[in-house]
């Protein structure tokens, strides 16, 4: 047994996808939403190509307003140690109120891989680092599946710096206040692709009314950068059928890298 398969034997869903090939992604440059570009249907697998040309029957998803942020941050320009010396120190939102600390976020600061998820929990918050519960434990699995590893090629942050109470999901506001930062990791990292981790990343992300089970296995773009959505670590503890379906979703990004 390969080391990858015992890997997905620990996620429970070796050997459904071994002998599957990695679903050949289709991108295709579509008009222009206000953070992101809209998605196409996924064709039939052949070679991946990329066309420049707007299809004539774009889909358009519908976009959802974003809330303006309680109070406007900025993180233009900053380098690494300053942006994280403000997320740390920021009290821009109410989050801030409650935390033990904020949480920038973990890895590599070249990395081809971004992987963002929603919010620290109370681990993270305890620690400092984002995914260092059991989802932490899984999202390591998931990124050894793969090849890749915390901290190698690979950057891992959340939507918001501050551990929502209770757990909550963030909210509209809290997400607006915090994107500055965000936004500007992914300007310093410049990834070859970015994974969001559940649907409140993945609307950060491409700023639009998102539904996992339509957005998986469709390639979007933010910037230029390639991105692909799937489900939280957090959702697959509690729905573990659904592993084999995220384990698709990567195999998906990785033919995606360019």
């Amino acid at each position: 047994m390969s080391r990858r398969d015992s890997i997905l034997r620990e996620m429970g869903i070796a050997p459904l996808w071994r002998d599957r090939a990695s679903p050949s992604p289709q991108l295709t440059t579509v008009e222009a939403l206000p953070n992101a570009q809209a998605p196409v249907e996924a064709q039939p697998p052949a070679a991946p190509v990329r066309v420049d040309a707007a299809p004539a029957r774009p889909v358009a998803p519908v976009v959802t307003p974003v809330a303006a942020p309680s109070t406007t941050v900025s993180a233009e320009g900053l380098g690494w140690d300053e942006l994280e010396q403000r997320i740390r120190a920021c009290q821009a939102c109410r989050l801030s109120e409650r935390r033990t600390q904020a949480v920038p976020g973990v890895g590599d600061r070249e990395a081809d891989w971004l992987f963002v998820g929603e919010g620290p929990g109370a681990e993270e918050d305890a620690r400092g680092e984002p995914f260092v519960g059991q989802a932490g434990k899984l999202l390591d699995a998931m990124l050894a599946s793969l090849g890749l590893a915390r901290g190698h090629k690979v950057y891992i942050a959340n939507a918001v710096k501050c551990r929502p109470p209770g757990n909550r999901t963030p909210e509209a506001d809290e997400i607006a206040t915090c994107h500055p930062y965000l936004d500007r990791q992914i300007e310093l990292i410049r990834p070859r692709i970015i994974v969001a981790l559940g649907r409140p990343a993945a609307q950060t992300l491409l700023g639009g009314e998102i539904k996992i089970a339509a957005a998986r296995g469709r390639l979007f773009q933010r910037k230029g950068v390639p991105v692909v959505v799937t489900y939280h670590p957090a959702y697959l503890l509690r729905n573990p059928q659904d592993k084999a379906r995220a384990w698709e979703d990567l195999c998906f990004a990785r033919a995606s890298v360019v």
